[in-house]
């Protein structure tokens, strides 16, 4: 029986000549991360099983994204804990206030990740590097401390579900609307931990900033990671990035998969989640009647610089709605930098937007655009649940960045296309 990408890469790591779905392995590791809220307790778990050494400083990576700039003294304490660690065990890859970048835009961006790799990191949202052709996903805190000090960690094989792309996307439509397609197509569990493969014809219609994006949803379907095939649009991300050599991986053809999902392309539109789970997918174009209070354009999932322009398309020589507040996160240093050299701050303060420097900030409703009872959110971050930005009666309305900047101009949910 055929193999699919991600079991490959399982195999591989675990010294196997292949696995099935369901086997339980130990599978070596590439590299480690944690975050400013998840690496404190995978220190205390990796101190407290009294490991005095790290398997390889070169292969794990520490990065204060979540509440840096510290927003309160319980912060500052987590991030000084981070810090000290960091120093002592010599990490070679420890990003704080002045270089640090929202971990999983940062991590691509960097060249940490190539295709055929396995990567593990205590957040949730790690699965975004599947877009490299990667194995990644999310895993605790406790398993984490222990891979710190190992290098290696255990797996249940997962089966998956091919995702066949097709068709040739409309303006306007980006990764973020398919992946919201998606899962509203198949549900919040429809992907229980399962592997999400794309493939087709249609994936030439989808660069690396809709890729990421996918991929760092697949979480949000259930599933244990999302993984998309090496291409030429793949290989030009990586080159000049990663130096180390890397090989590809592809399914076989006679790989099994629990199902095949059609997607085409032709057939979706700009897209939105109303509240409160990410599969209540309905077309932005029926949002008119959603009076809006806030827009939050960035995070992990669509802070990258294609996502900035798409906003600033939408925004130039136009303003936010009165009462409407837009807040603008750039993922990584090298996207503030390059958004400020294309003249984009130019068009979000126009249009009376606010620029903030690189965190997760409001995605967890932790700082930066928390929201009050009532208030409504269109955001470009990927969870929706109740609370996740703030007050357990607000509502966050999960979109594109071009929905998003659409929204805040109209002061409603609205299509790019009906402020233009």
């Amino acid at each position: 029986m055929g193999m699919t990408m991600t079991q490959k890469i399982l195999a591989k790591h675990a010294g196997l000549n292949e696995v099935h779905a369901g086997q339980l392995i130990q599978a070596n590791l590439d590299l480690v991360l944690a975050n400013d809220i998840t690496a404190p307790v995978s220190i205390n778990e990796f101190e407290a099983a009294g490991f005095d050494k790290v398997f390889d400083t070169d292969k794990i990576v520490f990065v204060m994204d979540h509440f840096v700039p510290n927003k309160d003294v319980k912060s500052a304490t987590q991030c000084k804990q981070c810090r000290e660690f960091a120093k002592k065990h010599n990490f070679k890859h420890f990003f704080d206030v002045g270089s640090m970048g929202i971990e999983h835009a940062l991590l691509p961006e960097k060249g940490y990740i190539a295709p055929g790799e396995a990567i593990i990191g205590a957040d949730s949202h790690t699965c975004t590097y599947g877009a490299l052709n990667a194995f990644s996903t999310g895993v605790g805190s406790t398993d984490l401390g222990g891979a710190m000090a190992v290098g290696y960690t255990w797996f249940k094989v997962p089966s998956a579900l091919k995702i066949n792309v097709t068709g040739t996307k409309k303006k306007f439509v980006s990764g973020k609307d398919l992946i919201l397609f998606l899962i509203g197509k198949i549900g919040v569990d429809g992907a229980l931990y399962k592997s999400l493969e794309f493939s087709g014809e249609g994936l030439k219609q989808l660069t690396i900033a809709d890729r990421l994006t996918i991929s760092n949803m697949a979480i949000e379907a259930g599933a244990k990671n999302g993984i998309f095939p090496v291409d030429e649009i793949t290989k030009e991300f990586l080159n000049g990035r990663v130096t180390r050599k890397w090989e590809a991986v592809y399914p076989d053809d006679d790989a099994e998969y629990d199902e095949v999902v059609e997607l085409n392309l032709d057939e979706i539109d700009c897209t939105v989640s109303w509240p409160h789970l990410p599969e209540n997918a309905k077309p932005a174009r029926e949002g008119h009647d959603i009076k809006i209070d806030q827009i939050v354009i960035g995070s992990c999932t669509n802070g990258k610089i294609e996502d900035l322009k798409a906003a600033a398309e939408i925004f130039k020589g136009k303003h936010l709605a009165e009462g409407v507040r837009g807040i603008i996160i750039p993922a990584t240093p090298f996207i503030y930098r390059e958004a400020m050299r294309l003249g984009l701050f130019d068009i979000f303060l126009d249009a009376g937007c606010v620029i903030s420097t690189p965190t997760c900030g409001p995605c967890l409703g932790g700082y930066m655009g928390v929201l009050a009872e009532g208030e409504r959110c269109v955001s470009t971050t990927n969870r929706n649940f109740v609370g996740r930005m703030g007050h357990i009666k607000s509502e966050v309305y999960l979109a594109s960045p071009a929905v998003a900047a659409a929204s805040g101009i109209a002061g409603h949910i609205a299509h790019p296309e009906e402020v233009l």
